[in-house]
């Protein structure tokens, strides 16, 4: 390969991870064509923009970004496909769902500024919440005062009118 051609690929690989929040890198070394293909499919689905890049390149990108992701390097090693995302747990819940016998097998997660390493970070990936999935939790933590205030509110005052109307009606 040329250098200008290697060139080329860092300064792509540095843009989409700038582009993207978060990325894990995967092994995909057991896999066959029709599982990777598979896994391709299954990405594209949930939105995940899969790349399998040869190690040096990716590392040489990572240099170039303003971030030190110096804890990575060391799971440079073998076959290694990065997926980017916007949302920091999509997917680890996609190698968690397909993955089978470790394949594919998680080396490392940079998500929401952290680095994950290791296989067994997956649970911890998969519990990350989303930007999404905390607005909704507190939106729903803010609601719940104001509707118990109006429900007794509301029950407060049919119980008054129901008192009310049977002492009219007694008094008759």
């Amino acid at each position: 390969m040329r250098k200008e051609d290697k060139s080329a690929i860092i300064e792509h690989i540095a843009a989409t991870v700038k582009e993207y929040g978060h990325f894990y890198l995967v092994d995909t070394t057991a896999m066959n064509a029709a599982s990777t293909s598979a896994l391709r499919r299954e990405c594209f689905k949930a939105d995940i923009k899969l790349m399998v890049v040869k190690n040096t390149l990716l590392h040489k990108a990572l240099e170039t970004l303003d971030e030190d992701f110096s804890q990575l390097y060391g799971c440079l090693k073998g076959t290694t496909a990065v997926m980017f995302c916007n949302v920091a747990n999509v997917p680890a819940k996609l190698i968690k769902d397909k993955a089978k016998d470790g394949i594919p097998g998680l080396k490392a997660a940079y998500a929401e500024d952290s680095f994950y390493i290791g296989a067994d970070q997956l649970d911890a990936l998969v519990g990350i919440k989303s930007k999404n999935e905390v607005i909704a939790e507190i939106v729903a933590l803010l609601q719940s005062p104001a509707k118990n205030v109006i429900s007794a509110l509301q029950s407060g005052g049919n119980t008054l009118h129901g008192v009310l109307k049977a002492l009219g009606e007694r008094g008759e």
